[in-house]
C-alpha cells in the first residue's frame, strides 16, 4: 500500500534531463524550488490525495501528512502509519494490529517522504507547462515524463506556487488512465518537534497486542 504513494509522493522530488522548449526555464524554477527547500531543518505537510479513472468510474478521495526532518519521516494516509528513523522502516496499520519492522533499502527509482519537495534524482525530461490562477495564487506548472518507456506513468504536473516557490499540486496520469492527485492543504517549516517523534516504542504496541513482523 505504501510503496505505491511514497513513489508518487516522490514525485515531488524527482529530477530529471530536459527537453523541448524553455526547459531551461523549468530547471531553473525547480532549482529554485530544490534550493528553498534544503534550507529547512524540518517540513511539515497536509495534503488531499484523490486517485480518479472515468473508465472503470472510480473515485477515491483522502487526506494525510508527513513530517520530515533530515532522512527521517513520520507519514500518514489511508489510516495507516510509516515511521522511518534513519535506520528502519515500521509501518503501523491499526487496522491490522499489526507493524512490520523492515531495514531501509534504496533501491532504485523507490522514493521516500524525506526527499520529498526535492528535485534531484534521475529517471524523467521536463518542460516548461501551462500558468493558472488557482485560490488567488498563481501556479507554474512543470511537466515530467519518465524516460523509461516500461515506466507506468504518463505524464506528471507538478504545480509551483510561483511567489513562495512551494509545490501546490502534483497530477499523475498513468497509461492505464488513472489520475492522481495531491494538493498541499498546509506546508509548515521549521517547527518545534519531539524529540520521540521519530523513534519506534515497540513496547507501546507488543502491549496493546500488535503482531510484530520483521522482515
Amino acid at each position: 500500500m505504501f510503496k505505491k504513494q511514497l513513489l508518487l509522493l516522490g514525485a515531488f522530488f524527482l529530477s530529471v534531463t530536459a527537453f523541448g522548449q524553455n526547459a531551461d526555464k523549468a530547471k531553473a524554477l525547480l532549482d529554485e524550488v530544490y534550493k528553498k527547500v534544503n534550507s529547512y531543518d524540518n517540513i511539515q505537510v497536509d495534503f488531499k490525495y484523490a486517485l480518479d479513472n472515468s473508465e472503470t468510474k472510480t473515485h477515491q478521495e483522502t487526506r494525510g501528512d508527513v513530517t520530515m526532518s533530515g532522512d527521517k519521516y513520520l507519514f500518514n494516509l489511508f489510516g495507516a502509519q510509516q515511521l522511518y528513523d534513519g535506520k528502519k522502516v515500521y509501518t503501523i496499520i491499526p487496522e491490522n494490529e499489526e507493524v512490520i519492522i523492515e531495514d531501509y533499502t534504496e533501491e532504485e527509482n523507490t522514493v521516500t517522504p524525506s526527499k520529498m519537495l526535492t528535485f534531484y534524482k534521475s529517471g524523467h525530461r521536463y518542460s516548461w507547462d501551462i500558468e493558472q490562477k488557482t485560490d488567488g495564487r498563481m501556479i507554474q506548472y512543470v511537466k515530467l515524463i519518465p524516460i523509461d518507456s516500461k515506466s507506468e506513468i504518463k505524464s506528471i504536473l507538478l504545480g509551483i506556487d510561483v511567489q513562495t516557490k512551494n509545490i501546490y499540486k502534483l497530477i499523475e496520469t498513468g497509461k492505464n488512465g488513472t489520475k492522481t492527485t495531491i494538493t498541499v492543504n498546509s506546508l509548515k517549516t521549521n517547527q518545534p518537534l519531539s524529540k520521540s517523534l521519530f523513534t519506534f516504542d515497540e513496547a507501546k504496541y507488543e502491549n496493546q497486542g500488535y503482531y510484530i513482523v520483521r522482515n
